[in-house]
């Protein structure tokens, strides 16, 4: 906690680090990585569940959530709208949302945070109208906001967006009912859809939605608390009821994509490491891809997985896709293990059309990547973007692997090029600089700290 003082009255308190005076990793590489590491709270998981929380009567405890930048962010903005929201524990959030005041959200705190566009379910139940600026978050392209505006439109929502303030203003005049169907599974959008129905009128169903687990982790948030919510197939059924109330706390899943971080770290730099708590479906393609790739992997058992160095490397080919395939997110980390496998990889990536901003940075410490054509015969329906047929993309990069990295200096552009690189930086001989690590700290938690406990030698500047 650092307390800023002006005129020798307290200016603010700090409960993270003032990322204006480190901002920068140094980290030295070639170092096999060798421990146990207990993985945080899932951020995709935290940043709706506490939002949805704003739903409930009476106080909502959380338990599980990681102090990352992007909670940070989130509490600040709840506590704008009026919401008493705080760590009561080092992971355990309470949320009072019997204050909430306001159906404005703050302009600035918002663009710091993409979910906060579900703001939109617990500000029109409370106000019947509720302004959100244009979400913010990770830069990886022109998210497909549109999808989303669609399906609370076809559950008779009435939203305008004015282009001079940044606004999205919704109305809602009774409640949500009707039927929407993704044209392509949006995570956040069938969150949002869920959030909208728990009270609607008649029945809702949601077509053609995503399937991640945090999703059925939010689904769960809501329906033990009395909320009225079955999957069936790729379809989602609410029906509306009159209130939730908690009666237990509610645990977070583990995050999947930190899981992936320390696996390819361990098996990148010939360590071995022991990842746990995380079900294993959570990461089955993850995990077959690593085996394809000659990783050594071993089970625990349902929640506890060993990822080890077991030989050289091989090339593997790959493409992104919604879950249950190969997350977007795993993508940059799998290609820095691509650069240590024998012979020529690829990587073709779905979800976003700006997913490769590592790629340069990658380059810096000695990668062969190269950005090739690979030739889809229906783009519009084979990307979850919108895809524009004049403009030009950049979906396909081939990895040459078995040379060695070196060190460099590099600059993160995103939140999971940041941990890209930084895996980059522990595999490569000699030291580098990682510039912008605040990217980085908006997901991971304790991340100087848990590599040092695998005997990686980075700390902060």
């Amino acid at each position: 906690m650092v307390n800023l003082k002006v005129d020798g009255k307290s200016a603010r308190t700090f409960h993270h680090k003032t990322h204006f005076m480190e901002n920068t990793f140094i980290i030295t590489g070639a170092k096999p990585l060798k421990g146990t590491i207990t993985l945080s709270g899932a951020k995709n998981n935290a940043l709706k569940v506490l939002f949805a929380a704003l739903l409930f009567e009476g106080t909502v405890t959380v338990h599980n959530v990681p102090r990352i930048e992007d909670i940070h962010n989130l509490l600040e903005i709840l506590k704008s709208l009026g919401v008493k929201a705080e760590f009561i524990e080092k992971h355990t959030v309470v949320i009072d949302p019997s204050g909430l005041s306001t159906n404005k959200v703050d302009l600035l705190a918002a663009s710091k945070i993409r979910a906060s566009f579900l703001l939109f379910a617990p500000l029109l139940y409370k106000f019947g109208e509720a302004y959100i600026p244009n979400p913010g978050g990770c830069r990886l392209g022109a998210r497909p906001i549109d999808r989303i505006v669609d399906g609370l439109k076809a559950l008779g929502i009435q939203v305008s967006y004015d282009s001079e303030t940044g606004y999205y203003h919704a109305v809602m005049k009774e409640k949500p009912s009707g039927t929407y169907r993704f044209v392509k599974p949006s995570h956040t959008g069938t969150e949002l859809l869920i959030m909208m129905s728990v009270f609607g009128g008649e029945e809702v169903t949601i077509e053609n939605a995503a399937q991640e687990p945090e999703i059925d982790n939010l689904i769960t948030f809501l329906t033990d608390a009395g909320a009225d919510i079955h999957r069936r197939e790729n379809s989602i059924i609410i029906h509306g009821v009159k209130k939730l109330v908690q009666d237990k706390p509610h645990t977070l899943t583990s995050d999947r994509i930190e899981a992936a971080t320390y696996a390819v770290a361990a098996i990148a730099t010939q360590g071995d490491v022991t990842i746990s708590s995380i079900a294993y479906p959570f990461m089955y393609a993850f995990v077959e891809k690593i085996k394809e790739a000659g990783g050594g992997v071993e089970h625990i058992d349902e929640f506890t997985h060993r990822f080890y160095y077991d030989k050289p490397l091989t090339a593997i080919n790959l493409e992104t896709a919604p879950f249950p395939g190969f997350s977007t997110d795993w993508q940059p980390l799998m290609a820095v293990l691509l650069t240590q496998a024998q012979g020529t990889s690829s990587i073709h990536e779905r979800i976003y059309e700006n997913r490769f901003s590592y790629v340069s940075e990658l380059k810096k410490l000695g990668a062969h990547i190269s950005f090739i054509e690979k030739k889809i015969e229906n783009p519009q329906k084979h990307y979850h973007f919108n895809y524009q047929p004049h403009k030009e993309y950049q979906q396909t990069i081939e990895i040459v692997g078995g040379h060695e990295l070196h060190g460099g200096v590099l600059e993160v552009a995103d939140l999971r090029a940041g941990a890209t690189l930084a895996v980059a930086a522990l595999v490569a001989c000699g030291q580098s600089y990682l510039n912008g690590i605040h990217h980085l700290e908006r997901g991971y938690e304790d991340f100087v700290e848990k590599i040092t406990s695998l005997g990686g030698e980075i700390r902060s500047l």
